[in-house]
């Protein structure tokens, strides 16, 4: 059986492609392990600057396998916490990842797609994309991607979208915060391109640690915020590429990294 992924690498950027098309790269349970291992190889691999998020085919992600849907029919409660638990780790480890993951969107991410995007750092899509928390339309919940979507949306638009299930275009996912970027689809790979660009031209050391600046001090009253900061840049301005970032820009030239 062919894997439910391809991995491609080029230099120290990883494209992670999810590999259904023929189903619209739904979610089943191979997929989400496959796609767990794949993200817990790269948290370890400390040469890769940046992930691409994507989908084979016409579709980034339609959301949940309708073969698992069935399935979970004939699961206990139990075993269906456990297979909820699974797919919160993969979201775990997409949002863990400590560089940073862009999404690529083309037509659709919907259910547990766009709880893929929510879990990602910089989210572009094709302007015809459409998205949404589809799960309450069948008697079901998005509680699983609650906490990444939250955290990216908010509270309010989470409300409106979670409690109607409706989809919606990149204008709306553009105006709460879903999505970063909207190109033609025919402009896609160009602008996830120039977004990769923009990474690697930051420090890797530096580019790691402004994800976990981000993840990390909102969580932070206001005097561990103030000592963590300050640590955070005395380590960064102290270290090896801070001081060749530094001598870079005072001697207009480009910093070895680049």
């Amino acid at each position: 059986m062919p894997d439910t992924i391809a991995i491609d690498r080029s230099g120290a950027v990883v494209r992670v492609r999810m590999n259904r098309p023929d189903v619209r790269n739904a979610l089943d349970v191979r997929m989400v392990a496959e796609l767990s291992e794949a993200f817990s190889s790269i948290a370890a691999d400390t040469q890769v600057r940046a992930v691409v998020l994507e989908g084979a085919g016409s579709t980034f992600s339609g959301g949940a396998d309708i073969n698992d849907m069935r399935r979970s029919l004939e699961l206990s409660r139990d075993e269906n916490r456990a297979d909820a638990l699974r797919l919160s780790d993969l979201f775990a480890g997409i949002d863990d990842c400590p560089v940073p993951v862009i999404a690529r969107v083309q037509s659709a991410a919907l259910g547990g797609g766009s709880g893929l995007i929510a879990a990602c750092d910089i989210v572009i899509a094709a302007d015809d994309a459409i998205f949404g928390f589809t799960e309450a339309r069948l008697g079901i919940v998005p509680a699983v991607i609650s906490p990444f979507v939250l955290r990216k949306i908010g509270a309010g638009h989470a409300r409106a979208l979670f409690t109607t299930g409706e989809r919606f275009g990149t204008e709306r996912a553009l105006r709460i915060g879903l999505v970063h970027r909207v190109v033609p689809a025919a402009e896609l790979d160009a602008a996830v391109d120039a977004t990769l660009d923009d990474v690697l031209a930051c420090g890797p050391q530096a580019a790691r640690m402004a994800k976990n600046i981000a993840r990390t001090v909102l969580a932070l009253d206001k005097r561990e915020a103030r000592e963590w900061t300050a640590a955070t840049i005395a380590e960064l301005r102290s270290s090896d590429e801070g001081q060749e970032g530094l001598r870079a820009f005072l001697e207009k030239r480009k910093p070895t990294w680049r």
